[in-house]
């Protein structure tokens, strides 16, 4: 298929839109409202047919009455669907129990404060096709509305997780994602407590994309993430990224050894012409080297049996059944 070639006759893929929500009582309904506009037949700029045929809000247990909020707009929108959770979970549990619930075709994940457009939905489901992807991530085009400081720590966070991190070759990952139905209901089943949603995606998604979005101002101030929290948040991105972070330990272990080693001869060389003016100081000082090289080291390699044993903990799936991907990916199947 061309890029803009369109395709007569085809079914209307179902798309799923899942917010998690905190604070949301004052953007809610103006996001709800742009939805509702997508919830018939809608064509892709290149020719697909959609349609919003669900919003599934996830009321996290957040102050203020965005609960009360929720049920107005399902009283208004028969198709938004409240998920009520016991407790505040985080945005990522919330984000991983309105996929579970979820039934559409793809699943498009976005936040509660007005930054994404939904209009860009349709331009994320014609790079699905087109790459032949499973999973499309918003790239933004311009910085996201926050401080310098901030929008700098997510850029490196982001960074250290592509280049080091993720088990896919990621341009671009945020919270502005869509995914294939599939793949995002079994996610949502298997990933443990504490797993970053990301990296769960990177363990089973084969090809992943991205599509230029614009973002808008927040439709309130920027508040529910301070800097600890932010913190808080790249250090469970780093842990539920599996032991790939342990392989740097044994490396730092291996690294002391080699200069414990080098700097043994160098003291050794210099005890024996007497330049060391301190007697005993040159056998500690390699005693020391050595045998803290050997500790680091040998730490680096208990550690990989602790992060094979959190891999099994945190549910890191063997395989995902999914059907033909060239069924999946066939326009005449969609």
């Amino acid at each position: 298929m061309t890029d803009t070639e369109s395709v007569p006759g085809c079914t209307t893929l179902n798309v799923s839109v899942v917010i998690p929500v905190y604070r949301g009582e004052d953007t809610l309904p103006a996001i709800i409202e742009e939805l509702s506009a997508l919830h018939g037949p809608q064509t892709t700029p290149e020719g697909r047919s959609y349609a919003i045929s669900e919003i599934l809000l996830v009321w996290d247990r957040g102050p203020g009455s965005s609960d009360q909020v929720i049920r107005t707009l399902h009283e208004t929108y028969p198709w938004v669907r409240p998920i009520w959770l016991s407790r505040n979970f985080g945005q990522h549990a919330a984000t991983l129990a309105g996929m579970t619930s979820s039934g559409g075709d793809w699943i498009v994940t976005m936040d509660e404060d007005g930054q994404q457009d939904p209009s860009f939905i349709a331009a994320m489901i014609d790079a699905a096709y087109r790459e032949g992807a499973q999973l499309v991530y918003a790239d933004p085009t311009n910085p996201p509305p926050h401080g310098a400081l901030r929008n700098l720590g997510s850029k490196i966070a982001k960074g250290l997780f592509v280049r080091f991190l993720a088990d896919q070759d990621f341009e671009e990952f945020n919270s502005f994602r869509l995914v294939l139905g599939e793949i995002g209901r079994s996610v949502a089943a298997y990933t443990g407590t504490g797993v970053y949603l990301d990296v769960a995606l990177s363990w089973v998604v084969a090809d992943v994309t991205t599509c230029p979005v614009t973002l808008r101002s927040e439709g309130r101030e920027a508040g529910n993430y301070n800097y600890s929290r932010l913190a808080s948040h790249f250090g469970r991105l780093v842990i539920s990224s599996g032991t790939r972070p342990l392989f740097f330990v044994s490396f730092i272990g291996v690294a002391f050894v080699i200069l414990g080693g080098l700097a043994a001869l160098w003291v050794g060389y210099e005890s024996v012409i007497g330049d060391v003016p301190v007697s005993g100081w040159a056998s500690m000082f390699i005693a020391l080297m050595i045998v803290g090289g050997a500790v680091m080291l040998s730490l680096g390699i208990i550690a990989q049996y602790i992060g094979a044993t959190t891999n099994m903990s945190l549910g890191k799936p063997l395989y995902v059944v999914l059907q033909d991907p060239a069924e999946t990916f066939d326009p005449r199947a969609t």
